[in-house]
């Protein structure tokens, strides 16, 4: 079974002047698969997570999330946003541990995977700082770990580190690297980062511009465990020119709107 199936999707918002965004995607994502969905602004990149996470209903087509038809949001599908939007009043752990206190679950249950995840994500000694004395980094990190918590089989991230600062893009990159090899979840990654999609996933997708198609599908034939030092493998060079080709193929080749 996929743990992402996608069978003709389409996506139209009805209005006055009706915006069709997306048309017609087939998309099937394996279970422990990372990968990252990529393509120019505007394309239906965030739509397409968002139909995924259930925050917006397809209007053609089927979807399903592990083999289940996908109408409302769900526990079992962890969201990463490009801001951690963190409540800035409770500290580190509260709100790590936020979701599993407003489940009702028992603390017994929650807490040890809580204090491994922050472990994970290098937090475990900033536990009890508040997000505002936190870096940008840093906040996203809480904000991963946030979604860990909750124990998802799918992780649906939409940039969430487009906000930052190369440098500590780099160095999330390299987090989120170490932290899918040690839980091996599904990730769907949304960037129009040619070298982030290139870096982090086993499989590319490269959607074309609105409405937004699955125009090219790319394996990355690099070997796991990864670090920032496939940046200057000769293989992700010529990956990245492969890619770049098709990009600016499918804009100039895109009608005015």
């Amino acid at each position: 079974m996929s743990a992402i199936s996608l069978k003709g999707v389409d996506k139209v918002y009805h209005g006055r002047n009706p915006v069709e965004a997306l048309r017609g995607i087939d998309l099937e994502i394996a279970d422990g698969e990372f990968a990252a969905l990529l393509g120019p602004s505007g394309c239906g990149k965030s739509t397409l997570l968002n139909l995924l996470a259930g925050f917006e209903a397809h209007t053609g087509g089927m979807l399903t999330v592990y083999g289940d038809p996908v109408t409302k949001p769900g526990p079992e599908r962890g969201v990463v946003f490009q801001e951690a939007a963190l409540f800035p009043w409770l500290s580190v752990w509260q709100n790590v541990i936020f979701g599993p206190q407003v489940q009702g679950l028992s603390p017994d249950d929650y807490e040890p995977r809580a204090r491994e995840t922050l472990r994970l994500v290098g937090l475990d000694t900033f536990r009890d700082h508040l997000p505002v004395q936190l870096s940008g980094g840093m906040r996203q990190r809480v904000g991963i770990a946030r979604v860990l918590v909750m124990g998802p089989k799918l992780l649906l991230m939409d940039e969430p580190f487009g906000a930052l600062d190369a440098q500590t893009r780099l160095s999330m990159q390299q987090l989120l690297l170490d932290v899918w090899q040690k839980l091996k979840k599904t990730v769907l990654f949304v960037t129009h980062d040619i070298d982030e999609a290139i870096l982090l996933a086993d499989t590319i997708y490269v959607m074309s511009p609105r409405p937004g198609r699955i125009h090219s599908r790319y394996k990355v034939d690099m070997e796991r465990p990864r670090s920032l030092d496939t940046l200057t493998d000769a293989r992700f060079t010529a990956l990245k020119r492969e890619v770049m080709h098709q990009i600016r193929h499918d804009i100039a080749g895109q009608p005015e709107h």
